[in-house]
C-alpha cells in the first residue's frame, strides 16, 4: 500500500510501518527540527506545511494518491501532562486529520493519540464524520509493553477501513498481544549497564527512581538531571546515590526502540521533546503488521524487535 504519514514528527509512525512492508510515499511536518531528522533518516519526500491550512496542497495529496494515511496528530490538548483542554486549539488538528482522510478517500487510515482522546468531544465530532464518509472503525488502546516496547505507553489507535465493518481488527489485535509486560532487561540485556535510573516526576508526589526488571515509564519529552535536594519517594526503587543517573537520550531514543542507526541531530532540548512525542516504532509496527495480516492473512511471526546484543549505545 501506499502511504502517507501527517504530523509525522521525526518519524516513529512512519518507520514502523516501512518495516511492516508498507511504502511510504511522503510525509508531512510543521517543526523544522523534527523535519529535518525525519528527511536524513528516509529516502521519500518530507515536506514541510502547516496542515492547519492543508487545503493549499490538496494539488500533492491528490498527486500522491495514497492507500492509506497514518498520523499521529498533536495531542496536547488532550494528554495527562497537558492542561486538558480542548479550546487551546491544537486539538483541532484531530479533526484536520478527519478531513484530510475524507477529502483524500484511502481504504484506510491510522490515527494515533493519547488514550483519553477517545472521550474527547473532538473525535466525537471526528469519529462522526469518518463513520458518515463510509468507514469502519477500529478502535483501541494499545499498552505499548504489550507490542515489543520496553515501556508502560497506552495510546488510542484508530484504525479505518472504507466499507469495512466496526472493530473488525479488535480481535486480530488483542490476540496478538504479549502475555507480560516487556522490560528494560529483557529489551537491552545488560547493556545499560544500570540497575536502576533517574526519571524525573511530573511531581514529587510521585515516584522517580526506577528498576530495568520493569517496563519504562512513558518517555515523555522532559529529561532532568537529579535535583541536588531531591529525596527518596516511597515507591522508588532505590536509595538515590552515586549509581543512579537519569536515562541519555540516545537510551530514551531506544527505549522508544528506535534502532541504534537512526540519525538524530539538533539540540538535546529538540532530541527530548521530539522522542518524547514519536510513536515508539514496534508499537507502530505492531498496529501496521496486524493489518497486513488482516488484509493477506500468513502464519502470525513475532513482533520485529531488536535484542540486547544488537544495540550499540552511542
Amino acid at each position: 500500500m501506499r502511504v502517507i504519514d501527517l504530523f509525522a514528527g521525526c518519524g516513529g509512525l512512519s518507520l514502523g510501518f516501512v518495516q511492516a512492508g508498507y511504502t511510504l510515499c511522503a510525509a508531512f511536518e510543521n517543526w523544522p527540527a523534527a523535519l529535518n531528522v525525519y528527511q536524513q533518516n528516509f529516502a521519500h519526500p518530507a515536506i514541510a506545511c502547516d496542515l492547519r491550512h492543508w487545503k493549499a496542497y490538496t494539488a500533492i495529496l491528490q498527486d500522491i494518491a495514497p492507500d492509506m494515511i497514518i498520523g499521529g496528530p498533536p495531542c496536547q490538548d488532550f494528554s495527562s501532562a497537558g492542561k486538558r483542554d480542548e479550546q487551546q486549539g491544537r486539538s483541532h488538528l484531530t479533526i484536520t486529520f478527519a478531513e484530510i482522510v475524507v477529502y483524500l478517500s484511502p481504504k484506510w487510515f491510522v490515527m494515533e493519540n493519547v488514550a483519553r482522546t477517545i472521550t474527547s468531544q473532538t473525535w466525537h465530532h471526528a469519529r462522526t464524520s469518518l463513520r458518515h464518509a463510509g468507514y469502519g472503525l477500529t478502535e483501541i488502546v494499545l499498552d505499548a509493553s504489550l507490542c515489543g516496547v520496553p515501556q508502560y505507553r497506552k495510546r488510542l489507535f484508530v484504525i479505518g477501513h472504507y466499507g469495512g465493518a466496526d472493530n473488525e481488527l479488535l480481535a486480530l489485535l488483542q490476540q496478538r498481544l504479549a502475555q507480560k509486560p516487556l522490560t528494560l532487561r529483557d529489551y537491552f540485556g545488560t547493556r545499560l549497564g544500570i540497575e536502576h535510573y533517574y526519571r524525573h516526576p511530573r511531581s514529587y508526589q510521585r515516584r522517580a527512581i526506577f528498576s530495568i526488571d520493569e517496563p519504562s515509564p512513558t518517555i515523555r519529552g522532559v529529561n532532568r538531571p537529579i535535583p541536588p535536594n531531591y529525596t527518596n519517594h516511597p515507591g522508588d526503587t532505590a536509595p538515590i546515590s552515586p549509581d543512579i543517573r537519569p536515562l541519555t537520550t540516545i537510551e530514551r531514543s531506544l527505549i522508544q526502540t528506535f534502532p541504534p542507526d537512526f540519525i538524530f541531530t539538533g539540540t538535546k532540548s529538540d532530541l527530548e521533546q521530539m522522542i518524547g512525542n514519536a510513536v515508539p516504532v514496534q508499537q507502530a509496527y505492531y498496529v501496521a503488521d496486524a493489518i497486513m495480516q488482516f488484509t493477506h492473512p500468513q502464519p502470525i511471526h513475532s513482533v520485529h524487535t531488536f535484542s540486547g546484543e544488537q544495540l550499540i549505545l552511542l
